[in-house]
């Protein structure tokens, strides 16, 4: 496929993430965005807090919430032998929001040693909101006994007992079945730390390969290029288009036609780090140090 087709359907991060060793090997389908923030929307409307749109506007509200009497975060990573993962996934968005591109893919490609300052750093930055016992509900020593399929549900009680819920656009499969999206609960984008980073987002997602130089397979997969290959899940709901071309009206669902206009406005992307490292360390000792380290706090 040319340049120029490629560079018109997507955005370069997406075809950084399937270019492996200077050879760009396939193309980007479907995904689900992570950059999200979930809270109690009527509640919130009524008791006049603004988004943030900077991390300086985030913790000084978490700090305005604490000084109404109430509790800024759920927060919960209990996820079985999975425990852990929810921890990778703020540290990842600490990495996209404190460091460059390149570190970040060093880092994933385990060239960047996790004892690195700029690691270390992306860390304490969660660090600073998630060990701040008046920062989440239940206290810092809640986090990791607390299902993360759980934790967001003390957002929905009246009143709420916390206001902010980071997770991915799965989580509201978790939300209580009477919820309205729009009424009972909205999302803002988890915003950036240092500008100089721009606007990332982290995802997970689908990309295509070909196996086998038939004329049918490079029709499939140029077709794989445009959105209109993913109506399907956009109509019905379940996923974002990667695509640069997709156009808000062919969403229909309301709620990811809103996380598309998010989508639309981020200047880059990049995969879930602990699901593309090797397993020992993804799902082995990131997810375990993630858990140890919530741990020492419980």
């Amino acid at each position: 496929m040319s340049e120029d087709w490629l560079s018109q359907q997507y955005n370069q991060s997406w075809r950084d993430m399937v270019t492996f060793d200077g050879l760009e090997a396939g193309v980007f389908h479907r995904f689900n965005g992570k950059s999200l923030v979930w809270y109690p929307k009527d509640d919130w409307d009524a008791a006049g807090y603004e988004i943030p749109t900077t991390w300086e506007e985030m913790m000084a509200l978490n700090d305005l919430i604490v000084s109404d009497g109430d509790t800024p975060w759920c927060i919960g990573i209990e996820s079985g032998a999975a425990t852990g993962w929810v921890a990778t996934d703020w540290t990842e968005e600490m990495m996209l929001r404190t460091t460059s591109l390149e570190n970040y893919d060093a880092w994933v490609a385990g060239e960047l040693p996790f004892d690195s300052p700029e690691v270390k750093n992306a860390v304490e930055t969660w660090s600073d909101l998630w060990f701040n016992d008046d920062y989440v509900f239940g206290g810092r020593s809640s986090i990791v006994s607390t299902f993360f399929g759980d934790s967001p549900a003390p957002m929905f009680e009246d009143p709420p007992q916390c206001w902010m819920h980071k997770q991915g656009n799965f989580i509201t499969g978790f939300f209580p079945e009477d919820a309205v999206a729009g009424v009972d609960y909205g999302f803002f984008y988890f915003p950036p730390v240092d500008d100089a980073y721009g606007k990332p987002f982290l995802v997970a997602g689908d990309s295509m390969y070909m196996f086998n130089d038939r004329p049918e397979v490079r029709a499939l997969m140029e077709y794989f290029t445009v959105p209109e290959s993913a109506l399907g899940w956009l109509e019905g709901g379940g996923a974002l288009a990667a695509h640069q071309t997709a156009t808000p009206d062919m969403y229909g669902v309301d709620l990811e036609r809103g996380i598309a206009e998010l989508v639309a406005e981020a200047t880059s992307f990049r995969f879930d780090g602990s699901d593309l490292m090797p397993g020992e360390v993804g799902a082995g000792s990131f997810w375990g140090t993630d858990d140890q380290l919530c741990g020492r706090f419980h």
